[in-house]
């Protein structure tokens, strides 16, 4: 196990973050616990946290362990001891809250997806070329890629263990809504989220799919579907999932599943479905290679799992291969438990902590830039026309 302190001496990173609902809690745990597992070269400070309502966000800061709280988030850009913001608002804040950071002369790291368009996102990525000019860098949280069992797929891949990629069969399964009087939400308001399943779970496979094969969607052809296009307001109060409060109903106005194909830079094809409407499944982020020498397959509900097989092997003794990803050789794996104990959804977070921070500490950019997060942007636009136009092809 790695020191469970940062370095000694290690100098200080100021952290301000915006927003403290699901996403907030999660990466406020990844600053608290990244540097009591890690040996970090910088030292995460969690200084304050924002949010709209005084009483709300008060209360968050004393429960996930912030300094202090603000209601107006642009107090943090003013602060000399903020080195970082790290934006977990919905999306249709994303773009305004780190253009601002970053011209304000602070790292920025920023919720999936980057933005709720094209437009946006590359507003973000032009402002965050300027920043890292003055070495001000910037980062967009797909935190999948850090599970163990995925950062190894990637591993096998660029070692060649698969060959040439043919297939990408990349799923995200959620029931969170199949109830039909599941309230409103932000998500359900493309306003506030961009769009629906497509955005909020499918970019995270998109991002999988390119990280992993390290290629890019060059073409894309989609379907999506609203299946329930109103849904009841949540009490006074709001609801669990975040709605307006109110009585009656409010229109859904994002898709509730997605569905497309796409045409890899390699070659090879991949297969995409997102929908939150799968019962039964809670969040299964399933994703299959299979290449020219051996496919590898991953299921987020089995995580800690990756399954290999070997089409070079003596045909008589040929299988999947379920490898148990908790060695201390595999990713991110040492610092943790002994072998075979396992790691969960919130380390991911954690991982994302340690590798922002180490690019940080040593001047480069760290990944996925915001580019990236442009590139997956970029997909998510084109399978919306390619659906609007009767699954018409659509070239990136």
């Amino acid at each position: 196990m790695a020191d469970s302190t940062a370095k000694q001496g290690a100098p200080a990173l100021g952290v301000a973050m915006v927003g403290y609902s699901f996403m907030g809690a999660a990466h406020s745990q990844a600053w608290s616990v990244a540097p009591r597992f890690f040996d970090l070269p910088l030292h995460p400070r969690m200084l304050v946290v924002a949010g709209r309502q005084a009483g709300p966000v008060e209360a968050a800061a004393r429960r996930l362990g912030w300094e202090g709280s603000t209601t107006d988030w642009r107090s943090l850009l003013e602060r000399d001891d903020v080195d970082l913001v790290d934006v977990c608002t919905p999306g249709d804040t994303h773009a305004e809250i780190a253009v601002a950071a970053l011209e304000a002369g602070k790292h920025v790291l920023c919720e999936k997806p980057l933005a709720n368009s094209v437009a946006e996102a590359q507003v973000m990525v032009d402002a965050a070329e300027k920043a890292a000019v003055a070495g001000v860098r910037a980062t967009v949280g797909f935190t999948y890629r850090r599970v163990p069992a995925i950062a190894l797929a990637r591993q096998l891949v660029a070692e060649g263990r698969v060959g040439t990629v043919r297939h990408v069969r990349a799923q995200y399964l959620q029931d969170w809504i199949a109830d039909e009087q599941a309230p409103m939400s932000w998500r359900l308001e493309k306003e506030k989220a961009g769009s629906g399943a497509l955005g909020d779970i499918g970019a995270h496979v998109v991002d999988l799919a390119q990280h992993v094969t390290g290629e890019l969607l060059t073409g894309v052809s989609g379907l999506l579907r609203t299946f329930v296009e109103e849904r009841p307001l949540p009490g006074a109060g709001g609801g669990a999932l975040g709605g307006t409060a109110g009585e009656g109903t409010g229109v859904v106005t994002v898709d509730d599943a997605a569905v497309f194909s796409g045409r890899l830079s390699g070659g090879g094809l991949a297969t995409f479905e997102a929908t939150r409407f799968a019962w039964g499944r809670k969040n299964a982020i399933r994703l299959e290679i299979n290449g020219s020498k051996g496919s590898l397959a991953f299921d987020f509900e089995d995580m800690n799992v990756l399954h290999y097989y070997d089409a070079t092997e003596d045909a008589r003794v040929a299988g999947f291969r379920r490898i148990y990803v908790t060695e201390p050789e595999h990713p991110y794996v040492g610092a943790w438990w002994p072998a075979g104990h396992g790691l969960g959804y919130e380390h991911g977070f954690v991982h994302q902590v340690v590798d922002l921070v180490g690019a940080l500490a040593a001047q480069e950019d760290p990944a996925p830039t915001f580019a990236d997060g442009l590139q997956v942007q970029k997909v998510l636009a084109a399978v919306e026309r390619s659906s609007a136009e009767g699954c018409a092809w659509q070239q990136l």
